[in-house]
């Protein structure tokens, strides 16, 4: 093994070995990460600026020591002092690799920006929110009648609006009296009444009539992304949303990732938290600038999140969530203040609400998906899977709700596949390929062409073919199954074997060829047995995990599924049912729900009873533990098979008739005689 250091790149998992002194800019183009540079490496224009984690990092295999980066230079110096550099950053043009190091690429820094799927979908709420303007008129101090000015703004409220025994923060009544005299005794006040501990609170003042709006932020906190919404608490419109790259990933991509960093770096939760509030700040400004209003007008945030997510986003330890018996610090909902979160971009009164968890692997964003589907009051049998880095799966109808989660791990999203990347411009999303010629043609994201339409080549001339993101990937798998290019048991087939040219040898297996730019300098994307067998990990935890929820309820069969999370929302049906991803249903019966966690984090944000419902609904939820159930490995087992090694699947049988190829060793259909395994000793 060379003793050249290692780089390993997030958000894309992309990695190397380069010789000492190679800045990480070189690195990085080498590789094809997504670092931006316009000044030629002359630490000038700071589009390169990346951020190096140190520690342990075990999903890498990585130990990272303090001097992994060559030391801050005087160029860096220079640009610090004149613009100004977050602390942590380096430039990627200046700093030179010295030791194996794992470095982010923020996504400021990336030519291609990720494109976040979690619009807020259209959905009639009934606005109830739990913070409301009342304009009120105060009686004027008086000698002969002494209380303070609160009191008085308190008997207006109650005289006016039958509201009583309202508190205030000190930040508060620091601005109330001038602001009472600035209105000339007529005012308007946000009053924060939930269904949470507590007396009204005012959270904020505006002398005379306010008219500039009252906002509140529904945050779906994701391990891999953050998505805020941005509504009018008034009309519950929602006037902006927009979402980032969790910047944890650059701890680990999956959950279990972050807790071990938890756990082999002191201070590592720390760590975590405080990347991802600072992240959830940068949103919060971001978000704000794109409505066009003052970040200080955003009152209410209400947060969905899984387990560990919850623990970091509070600043709790998670490494209990990393061991059985999976134990949260708390599970029940929670009312902060933004302070308590350290969040400085809204308003600092604003109240937060978190939504409670349903169990040590079933979040607070479960809770929220429940919230919005309401499986609870289903009469036909659903299966609602949120699919995202760390699955989540509710079953049920008006009889029982059972829930759980399945460790699907990050390949649906496009890491750990060999030509894998985050949805971004340029990013294979759909997939064809011709049965017969087995030829493919694919669309990528930013166009509307499919690659072998007139026009496409000059549509993503800017944004070029820049890999597979997780909806490309299962599209690529599914269709290689239909066209006999990869068999029942995952294996991809020989040249001979399958017919087409585009089976390469790799190793002694092969890899697809999906799209070949070499010629002009571009990428040669190809499906490998090995992005193969992570998708088909993927997919069989995500079916045991409904297996076992079957199991529990007595079932062999659900009347329909639900796709939820802004993966799912754009998973096509027919393909995640020959996947094997989901049990066989009808499939006009498998739909798309949309980011329906941030849907029901909108729906806690706009209307009050809904958080005292879903407080009752998560107490009578059914946890099924896939860690400690011994079913869930017979079920994940089965389920590498595509679709399936036993299930029939006779609803899929009626719409796609799969392939009978089989490619391994005695498979009695390959032509170039095939290989059989050498046995043991001989």
């Amino acid at each position: 093994m060379s003793n050249d250091p290692l780089v390993v790149f997030t958000p894309s998992g992309k990695r190397g070995r380069f010789p000492a002194g190679t800045p990480v800019l070189a690195a990085a183009r080498q590789l094809g990460v997504d670092l931006d540079s316009v000044c030629g490496g002359r630490g000038i224009c700071s589009k390169c600026q990346i951020t190096p984690s140190y520690g342990e990092f075990p999903k890498h295999g990585v130990t990272v020591s303090e001097g992994a980066l060559s030391e801050w230079n005087s160029v860096e110096q220079r640009y610090a002092d004149k613009r100004g550099l977050q602390a942590g950053r380096r430039l990627g043009c200046q700093a030179t690799l010295q030791g194996d190091v794992v470095i982010d690429v923020p996504p400021e820094s990336q030519v291609h920006k990720q494109v976040i799927r979690k619009a807020a979908s259209a959905r009639p709420i009934i606005m109830d929110p739990a913070t409301r303007l009342y304009f009120v008129e105060v009686e004027e101090p008086d000698m002969h009648t002494p209380t303070g000015d609160l009191e008085r703004l308190e008997r207006a409220l109650s005289e006016q609006w039958e509201i009583s025994g309202i508190t205030a923060d000190l930040s508060l009544l620091a601005k109330l009296q001038k602001t009472l005299r600035k209105g000339n005794w007529q005012v308007t006040v946000a009053l924060h009444r939930d269904n949470g501990p507590g007396r009204p609170r005012i959270t904020e003042i505006w002398p005379g009539l306010h008219e500039t709006g009252l906002y509140g932020l529904a945050i779906d906190l994701g391990s891999t992304t953050i998505a805020a919404h941005l509504t009018d608490l008034e009309t519950g419109i929602v006037i902006a949303s927009s979402g980032m790259m969790n910047p944890q990933i650059r701890f680990g991509e999956d959950l279990m990732s972050r807790v071990s960093y938890a756990m082999m770096n002191p201070g590592g939760d720390a760590e975590m938290t405080a990347a991802v509030r600072n992240g959830i700040d940068d949103l919060t400004r971001a978000i704000a600038a794109e409505a066009g209003i003052d970040p200080a007008l955003i009152l209410e945030t209400v947060f969905v999140c899984n387990p560990v997510m919850h623990h970091l986003l509070l600043g709790l330890d998670p490494v209990e969530l990393g061991q059985a018996p999976f134990a949260l610090a708390t599970s029940q909902a929670l009312h902060l203040t933004a302070p308590d979160l350290g969040l400085n971009a809204m308003n600092p009164r604003a109240r937060i609400y978190i939504l409670p968890c349903i169990a040590g692997h079933v979040g607070a964003d479960a809770a929220a998906v429940a919230l919005s589907e309401e499986p609870g009051k289903s009469q036909d049998l659903v299966l609602i899977v949120d699919v995202g880095t760390n699955a989540e799966l509710l079953l049920g109808n008006t009889s029982r709700v059972l829930a759980c989660s399945s460790p699907t791990g990050p390949a649906f999203e496009g890491a750990q596949i060999s030509s894998g990347q985050r949805a971004a411009p340029g990013a294979i999303e759909r997939v064809e390929i011709d049965p017969v010629s087995k030829e493919p043609r694919v669309r990528v994201i930013g166009c509307d062409l499919w690659s072998d339409e007139e026009g496409f080549a000059e549509a993503t001339a800017t944004s070029g073919i820049t890999g597979i993101c997780g909806s490309g990937i299962i599209e690529a798998v599914a269709e290689m199954r239909m066209a006999g290019i990869v068999d029942a048991s995952g294996l991809i087939g020989s040249a001979a074997q399958t017919g087409t040219a585009r089976c390469v040898p790799e190793g002694r297996t092969h890899s697809y060829l999906l799209h070949d730019a070499s010629d002009t300098g571009g990428p040669r994307i190809l499906v490998t047995q090995g992005d193969i067998r992570a998708i088909q990990l993927a997919k069989s935890a995500l079916y045991a995990g409904a297996r076992l929820l079957m199991d529990e309820m007595g079932v062999d069969k659900v009347d329909r599924v639900v796709l939820a999370g802004a993966f799912g929302a754009h998973i096509s049906s027919k393909h995640a049912l020959v996947l094997g991803m989901i049990p066989d249903a009808p499939l006009d019966k498998v739909t798309s729900a949309g980011n329906a966690a941030g849907t029901g984090a909108r729906i806690a944000l706009c209307n009050v009873a809904a958080r005292a419902e879903i407080e009752r609904v998560v107490g009578e939820i059914t946890k099924v533990e896939t860690a400690i159930e011994p079913r869930f490995q017979e079920h994940f087992v089965a389920a590498n098979a595509i679709p399936h090694k036993t299930d029939p699947f006779p609803e899929l049988s009626k719409i796609v008739t799969l392939p009978e190829a089989m490619f391994n060793a005695g498979g009695g259909n390959e032509a170039d005689g095939g290989r059989r395994r050498r046995r043991r000793g001989a």
